[in-house]
């Protein structure tokens, strides 16, 4: 009977010397209890929720489309009451024209314009998916989102090629913010611009180089071999840089089609008035 007794305890020591080199050789953590291991076990097959898991819960279920909505609601009725009150800038379409974009600059831009906006208006349906019942729709808009990501690639890099230089921040830029471009004024004064002036050069690094961390994270999001809090991380980078690109994209379609008269046309011919250039463009050499 002694033996048997004797046999067990030795066995059982065997067996608990077993679970603790085992615990303790898990990822090479120092496992002091059952409760420990446990949790390095559940961190190791499915992320720390503490770290990632529940942020990105709170984040994506509570407040992304809720700030999202908060830009596309507050965004556009700033610039209603802009137009309402100071309105549009004109000037002389009929007068002498200065050739400001080539036609390779237009091309380039246009399939630019055209795949950023699909990427803006089906970004925004896939973070409003439940509110418009998800369903074909919403399947829809993830691969137009997808394609046109790819797409928006191409243009995006030779843009950042072809106006990296002019992009550059310079010292009457900050004048520029300060006056906010002159945009709440009626009065046409000459302003502290090159060929782009400060407003657009913001939004040009946010559509270039944050169009390129949004196909990279976006990329990742969609399965192409991360793990999950890999996946987890960058959907936040996403839909966080996403807020700051809508706000300036709705900002840079005011301007492009309300707040300047005309302004289109430049896109469609490369030429815009003299009377233009020398206002919202005076350090510009032509």
């Amino acid at each position: 009977m002694q033996r048997r007794i004797a046999s067990l305890f030795l066995l059982g020591i065997v067996i608990a010397a077993g679970v603790t080199g085992s615990a303790m050789a898990m990822d090479g953590f120092m496992v002091t209890s059952s409760a420990d291991y446990y949790k390095e076990l559940i961190t190791t097959v499915t992320g720390d929720w503490q770290q990632y898991g529940e942020l990105f819960t709170v984040l994506q279920g509570q407040w992304f489309w809720k700030i999202f909505l908060v830009v596309i609601t507050a965004v556009p009725a700033v610039f209603l009451v802009h137009y309402l009150i100071i309105g549009a800038k004109h000037f002389d379409h009929d007068g002498e024209q200065i050739y400001f974009f080539s036609l390779y600059n237009r091309i380039v831009h246009f399939v630019a314009a055209v795949s950023f906006s699909l990427l803006v208006i089906t970004g925004l349906l896939i973070i409003f998916g439940a509110f418009f019942g998800g369903g074909t729709l919403i399947r829809t808009a993830r691969y137009v989102h997808l394609c046109s990501a790819i797409v928006f690639v191409v243009p995006g890099f030779l843009m950042l090629l072809m106006w990296f230089v002019k992009m550059l921040p310079q010292l009457h830029d900050i004048h520029w913010m300060f006056i906010l471009g002159g945009y709440l004024s009626k009065k046409k004064k000459p302003v502290p611009a090159d060929k782009f002036n400060a407003g657009q050069k913001m939004y040009f690094w946010f559509a270039t180089v944050g169009g390129g961390v949004m196909a990279y994270t976006g990329y990742v999001i969609w399965g192409f071999g991360a793990d999950l809090d890999t996946v987890r991380i960058y959907t936040m980078i996403h839909n966080i840089l996403g807020v700051g690109i809508v706000a300036f994209y709705l900002t840079h379609c005011y301007m492009s089609v309300f707040a300047i008269a005309g302004s289109l046309e430049s896109i469609k011919t490369g030429y815009k008035p003299k009377d233009e250039v020398d206002i919202l463009h005076s350090r510009y050499k032509y």
